[in-house]
């Protein structure tokens, strides 16, 4: 058992926005696996999931990305 908890101090100007509590933080409140950031303004984390969404669409929408080439197989379970 660890004599002292390790917290995650946060830095004046780092903000964050937690997926969990949907709300911005300034320094990082809650874990790694909650949060997305840091973002170096308050306004850039109160867009996060904007952001997000906007990067999900330009990737799924990437012409020089292709999960499986036509004639190719790969999407059936067996792989047959």
């Amino acid at each position: 058992m660890a004599l002292f908890k390790k917290r995650t101090v946060g830095k004046p100007g780092e903000w964050y926005y937690c997926l969990q509590h949907k709300k911005v933080e300034e320094g990082p409140e809650c874990p790694a696996q909650n949060r997305f950031g840091p973002y170096t303004s308050r306004e850039a984390a109160q867009h996060a999931m904007d952001t997000a969404r906007e990067r999900n669409l330009e990737w799924d929408t990437d012409p020089k990305w292709h999960d499986v080439d036509k004639g190719d197989d790969r999407s059936s379970p067996s792989g047959d």
